[in-house]
């Protein structure tokens, strides 16, 4: 990959994606040293996380290095299209007018609540038992 590229990080849940974009690519995606299709498996994944591309009108633009940790299937995805959208707003920031009414550059900060005490899980209680 060439030398020159533009840095994004996204987060989402406990999982934290640090990507990387270089112009004049052939569109070569890598997560974590591996092909994407090889790292992203599930239906949909890698084209949810190359949103912001299509939304901009980029694809097959940039060749993208991605190191995520963290979290779940879901979280990285999400954190990778965070990732990617802030690289292109380190790219142009003209891009933005596309980006935010996709609401590709919003951060979601939703996650999972704490296990309070006497609880099951966060909000569920014990099955009440009259005797």
């Amino acid at each position: 990959m060439a030398s020159q590229y533009y840095e994004g990080i996204g987060r989402r849940k406990a999982a934290s994606a640090r990507v990387r974009i270089y112009p004049g690519g052939t569109g070569n995606y890598v997560v974590n040293e591996r092909d994407a299709s090889e790292y992203l498996t599930r239906p949909g994944d890698i084209e949810i996380s190359l949103e912001p591309l299509r939304v901009v009108g980029q694809e097959g633009n940039y060749d993208i290095s991605v190191h995520v940790y963290g979290g779940g299937v879901s979280g990285q995805r999400d954190a990778i299209r965070l990732g990617v959208a802030r690289a292109l707003l380190e790219v142009d920031a003209e891009f933005r007018g596309q980006l935010k009414p996709a609401k590709l550059l919003t951060r979601d900060a939703r996650v999972k609540e704490r296990k309070k005490p006497g609880l099951k899980r966060a909000r569920k209680a014990p099955t009440y038992t009259k005797r």
